[in-house]
């Protein structure tokens, strides 16, 4: 397993870091998947499962910005880190994560009121 405490990116396999991108896309589309169910609970009123289902949502996030947080620490700016589209596209996964998670959040509020 990639050891993510103690990243030298000159000395990271492709291979392990392929496995962390991917830790990257599935902690991210876990979040969002998590978010959009909660907004179904919201949806049907049961506002105390939604938001527990949004904790749930936001431990899955957590992981995958600690994940890309770690990334971009041991890469120092410098560009020791090899750029591949699959990291790329776990970007954009992350990114789409949290900004559905933010708007999820203030449609579940909405619910809430509305009902």
């Amino acid at each position: 397993m990639f050891d993510l405490e103690n990243i030298v990116a000159d000395e990271v396999a492709e291979n392990d870091l392929e496995e962390v991108v991917m830790g990257l896309i599935i902690n991210s589309g876990q979040a969002r998947s998590l978010a959009y169910t909660a907004l179904k609970q919201a949806k049907q009123g049961d506002f105390v499962t939604a938001k527990a289902t949004m904790e749930q949502s936001r431990v899955a996030l957590s992981e995958a910005h600690r994940v890309q947080t770690q990334l971009i620490e041991s890469d120092e700016g410098e560009g020791k880190m090899k750029v591949s589209l699959v990291l790329v596209h776990a970007q954009d996964h992350l990114m789409t994560s949290m900004l559905a998670r933010e708007l999820v959040a203030e449609l579940i509020e909405l619910h809430e009121k509305v009902q």
